[in-house]
């Protein structure tokens, strides 16, 4: 018994040894690093600031989703009441509509909004005519500096009853003016085709950076070997900029129960709710409009694990099927 206390006790000092001088090698690893870099510590110390101070910092208040918040006894003095917020989402009444809307929207935007900016590069990159494509790139990437208000307001004003989307249905097909904005059937189909009109220019700059890094070499090999234009996209331009289409996936399925709810809050109305209504939106209701600040902690803290586990699970597929991958 003493000599296995013994071995115990010097394994102990010989992990502990071996830690400490793990931990020391990292330390001085680190101090080296920042003496020779210090410039490039010094240009992101702000990015690393304003995630510590907007991002991390508010999470000590998501302690509110577990109890009965109530300003006057601050974060510490409000009574426990567990997962009592969670069971009231999830048996209410509006959850299954708000999941539902939620996984829809972000799914078509996955199907239609994502493909559309890397087909756009795909056809900007065979366009030989430098002032047209120049022209193209301009006029695509111009809605995306436009505000999201003023985007909006467009949509309104074109979509409206005596507005020119009606004119032209009515001058073409003879159709009754219909007000699609009001129209909860239209919802998705006007949130989708916006995003798409606003973001596909922008979109495309990554794709068309990635594609300008493909190898020359691998186009003349493909043309000796007789492949077209049309072969030479699928067999080299597509794998070619993979790497970076599957990042972009990545984290676009990591803010996948977020939607744009900022452009929701201003489309969407009582007569659209059906299709309209998503989780951001209504923690953003009974939160801010309605003062329930702990049942809207619990909402938020469920879309955010939600966004979090979906991260982790197209990381780890991406991890298995190829070799691109965020850690």
């Amino acid at each position: 018994m003493a000599k296995l206390e013994k071995e115990v006790t010097t394994l102990n000092s010989k992990t502990k040894s071996s830690l400490g001088t793990k931990a020391g090698n990292f330390i001085e690893n680190v101090t080296k690093d920042f003496r020779r870099n210090k410039v490039i510590y010094l240009m992101v110390s702000p990015v690393v600031l304003y995630y510590i101070i907007f991002q991390y910092g508010p999470m000590y208040g998501l302690q509110i989703a577990f109890k009965d918040y109530s300003p006057v006894l601050g974060f510490l003095g409000s009574p426990w009441v567990g997962f009592e917020h969670f069971k009231e989402f999830f048996n209410s009444f509006y959850f299954w509509r708000l999941l539902r809307n939620t996984i829809l929207l972000s799914l078509f935007s996955l199907l239609f909004a994502f493909p559309a900016g890397i087909i756009l590069a795909l056809l900007l990159n065979e366009v030989r005519g430098r002032i047209f494509k120049r022209t193209v790139q301009t006029i695509t990437y111009m809605p995306h500096f436009v505000s999201l208000v003023v985007i909006v307001g467009i949509l309104f004003d074109f979509t409206a009853r005596d507005g020119v989307v009606n004119d032209i249905l009515v001058f073409l097909f003879g159709i009754e003016p219909v007000a699609f904005m009001r129209e909860a059937e239209w919802f998705r189909t006007l949130f989708i085709g916006s995003d798409i009109w606003q973001n596909v220019g922008w979109s495309s700059i990554i794709f068309l950076a990635a594609m300008s890094n493909i190898d020359p070499a691998l186009y003349e090999a493909a043309k000796m070997d007789g492949a077209g234009r049309f072969k030479q996209m699928i067999h080299i331009t597509l794998p070619g900029i993979m790497p970076t289409v599957v990042i972009l996936l990545i984290l676009l399925i990591g803010k996948f129960m977020t939607v744009g709810d900022e452009k929701i809050l201003l489309m969407y109305n009582p007569t659209t709710y059906e299709t309209a209504d998503v989780i951001g939106t209504y923690v953003y209701r009974k939160g801010i409009l309605e003062s329930d600040f702990s049942y809207s902690a619990a909402v938020g803290l469920f879309k955010a694990v939600i966004a979090f586990t979906l991260l982790v699970i197209a990381n780890g597929i991406a991890r298995k099927v190829g070799d691109t991958k965020l850690w």
